[in-house]
């Protein structure tokens, strides 16, 4: 959404400036005006440059500085040590000086200027020292509490801010406070009347799981979040959840790589079915409310932490009777012995009535008494949460990740997301529509690197780590530079069968977050060589497939599989590995086909479709929707039908190619047919095809279906 705000603004204000700053080429650069191909990690020496570059061009908001802020001196020193020149910190980036004198002067000549990041800088073993190097040249230059200025942390999850308001880290105490912060543990004591409470950090996420392998925790409570894909080092947090003597966790799913190690699983509610609020990044509280009862015997987290906590002997503590209850005794923590002193404070809502509660509307904190408007916009005043009131700088020395090349571990992985799925897809992996996209894991390389190792596009690829190894599809793309390859973090055990990227993973965190390297490792790479591919659909859930490689695509009907397994097994060895070997419970179709070596199966039980299977070399590109729809038929196959099935060639049925628009499950076939008929811009082939015109995600990627004038003219 952010994104499309962003395009939105840029077309009607073209002059605005777009930079991007990413080690690849991603569909942001698609309305960049310069992109920062950067070394991976090394984001803290480009705002390092800008601060001191700040100075030389006189840009600094000096009056700001003296009136509000403390330590400018010493961070512009560190900066100029350790980025003394624009060569140095070009050098230090991997980018050219052009590119960077050129960022630099548009940093100079625009005072209305929005730094977004996220994970890209967050999950590094410097994460803090990047933001506070951010930080550093908002403050330098007075780009904060502005309209149109400001360093902005859009967060990697939905309502990551609402769990840190609450206390949901390690090193927090409930309402934003923490434990560094003097005098706080004992307010949030008194208030809870709680003589036993914690009085230093727990135990961060990596360090957790240490401990747990130590034996040290015994006990561990896992909720909507599945570290055993999530986190770096997959077969260290499987040795803990091994070791630990009680694991417990609550899912709205009932598979996936963490319930499966759970001694105790508690079925919670999903989104559309709870009830309380959420806080965006931008600091703004709504209320949310189900939209669907819970199904089965699945609870709020909130009704199971109580029950087990009246177990425990808690009964008074945790009386609470409904989410209200909750909502304002946080209020009230949020203002008690406030007076302005923490950011966090939303006493407002302290007093308020569970019917006021339930038409709450949508508002940023600070909410204090007095201000039910809340806070716009925040520090214009210039006034910070800090004793004195003023802004600190932090003196940085920009660092790369921990581990660097080698001769053993010459390539670089970068990881990431990819356009339709989320996190370990324990939710949005079941949407068959939103794996028409990006169906299967991959590993992004350059042509060069992919030339060398004797990589074809679609071929499976083994990256190997120190700590582990997955298998990938080769995405041979210019999108990354030589040396670096980068490979999406969603897919589980559930999904596929040696695909999860956190195996690749060091335990390298930030000293001071916690927060672990997990965008950076070092690997190497080979072409998994002497296999053949295929596909596979069934009526039938498919248990302990036996191939070198496998993944489970969704789809409306039936199951998916992409296969690979090693060249030379035969046809009768094949039906064995999809455990439909019996031919006295149905009957086998084949089609061999000698000088591609294409084999074709298909497996008839009661006259009706149960099982295909596309066997190939080398990979090939096979639209499924024809053979899944075959799946749900109920009338016995046709004779026609038989034969297509075998030949692969269904009639009367559009073959869409590679799906493109997820909305409106346009492909790409559909959009070049479109542009061979004379269509020659993105809104012409919304008019025609409906692409691009709801979510807009895909609008990058049809804006290069589209000739340009150069183009047009030979």
């Amino acid at each position: 959404m952010l994104f499309q705000r962003i395009a939105e603004a840029k077309k009607q204000r073209p002059h605005m400036k777009v930079v991007v700053i990413d080690p690849r080429e991603t569909a942001t650069c698609d309305i960049a005006d310069l992109h920062l191909g950067t070394k991976p990690g090394s984001d803290a020496a480009i705002f390092s440059y800008l601060l001191q570059h700040s100075v030389q061009e006189n840009v600094l908001d000096q009056g700001f500085i003296s009136r509000h802020t403390n330590g400018f001196k010493e961070a512009l020193n560190q900066a100029s040590e350790s980025t003394p020149t624009l060569a140095s910190a070009a050098e230090f980036c991997g980018v050219s000086e052009k590119d960077l004198s050129l960022l630099a002067s548009w940093w100079a000549e625009t005072p209305k200027t929005v730094t977004f990041y996220s994970q890209g800088v967050n999950q590094s073993s410097s994460g803090v020292d990047k933001c506070n190097a951010i930080i550093n040249c908002h403050l330098a230059t007075g780009r904060i509490g502005k309209e149109g200025a400001g360093p902005f942390s859009i967060t990697g999850q939905p309502n990551a801010m609402g769990g840190r308001e609450v206390g949901g880290l390690a090193n927090q105490l409930a309402a934003h406070m923490d434990f560094a912060t003097p005098g706080a543990q004992s307010l949030v004591q008194r208030f809870w009347q709680a003589p036993n409470m914690a009085r230093e950090n727990g135990l961060k996420a990596v360090d957790l799981f240490q401990a747990m392998e130590e034996g040290k925790v015994k006990v561990v409570w896992i909720m909507s979040t599945n570290p055993m894909v999530s986190l770096p080092d997959t077969a260290q947090v499987r040795r803990s959840l091994e070791k630990c003597e009680l694991v417990i966790v609550s899912d709205c799913k009932a598979h996936t790589d963490t319930t499966a190690m759970a001694d105790v699983l508690f079925p919670a509610t999903g989104w559309s079915e709870k009830d309380g609020t959420v806080t965006n990044s931008e600091r703004r509280i709504s209320r949310q409310r189900g939209l669907l009862p819970a199904p089965g015997e699945a609870k709020h987290d909130w009704w199971t932490i109580c029950e087990v906590a009246k177990s425990l002997g808690y009964q008074s503590a945790f009386s609470y009777r409904n989410v209200h209850e909750i909502f304002v005794e946080h209020a009230a923590l949020s203002a008690f012995e406030n007076n302005g002193k923490r950011d966090f404070d939303i006493g407002h809502f302290s007093q308020m009535t569970k019917e006021e509660y339930d038409a709450l509307v949508p508002v940023q904190w600070p909410v204090p008494k007095g201000r039910p408007e809340g806070t716009a916009r925040m520090f214009e005043d210039g006034r910070f949460f800090t004793p004195d009131k003023r802004a600190k700088f932090i003196p940085i020395v920009p660092q790369l990740p921990v581990n660097q090349f080698s001769q053993e571990w010459p390539f670089t992985l970068n990881t990431g997301r990819v356009r339709d799925q989320w996190h370990t897809m324990t939710r949005t992996g079941d949407a068959a529509l939103l794996t028409k996209h990006t169906d299967q894991p991959y590993v992004e390389i350059h042509p060069r690197d992919a030339r060398d190792l004797g990589i074809e596009d679609k071929t499976l690829v083994r990256l190997t780590s120190p700590h582990g190894e997955a298998l990938l599809k080769a995405k041979v793309s210019r999108g990354v530079a030589p040396g670096n390859v980068f490979a999406p973090i969603h897919w589980t055990q559930q999904f596929s069968n040696a695909s999860v990227v956190s195996n690749l993973i060091p335990q390298v965190v930030d000293p001071l977050s916690g927060q672990p390297e997990s965008k950076h490792a070092q690997v190497k790479l080979e072409a998994v060589k002497d296999v053949s591919y295929g596909v596979v659909v069934s009526s039938e859930l498919l248990e302990e497939l036996d191939f070198t490689y496998w993944c489970y695509v969704p789809s409306e009907h039936g199951y998916h599989y992409e296969v690979v397994w090693p060249v030379g097994e035969n046809v009768s060895s094949i039906q064995t590995l999809l455990n439909q070997d019996d031919a006295s419970i149905g009957e086998w179709l084949e089609y061999t086909n000698p000088v591609t070596e294409q084999i074709r199966l298909a497996y008839i039980q009661d006259k009706k479709l149960s099982l295909v299977a596309y066997l190939h070399p080398t990979p090939e590109s096979i639209s499924c929707d024809w053979l899944e729809s075959k799946l749900a038929e109920q009338e016995p196959l046709s004779e026609f039908d038989r034969m297509a099935i075998l030949v692969g060639l269904p009639a009367n049925v559009e073959d869409k190619g590679a799906i493109i628009c997820t909305c409106f499950q346009v492909g790409k076939k559909q959009i070049e047919q479109a542009v061979t008929d004379g269509v020659c811009s993105v809104e012409e082939l919304g008019s025609l095809l409906k692409c691009g015109t709801n979510c807009g995600s895909c609008l990058p990627e049809l804006k290069h279906f589209i000739p340009t004038i150069t183009e047009l003219s030979a």
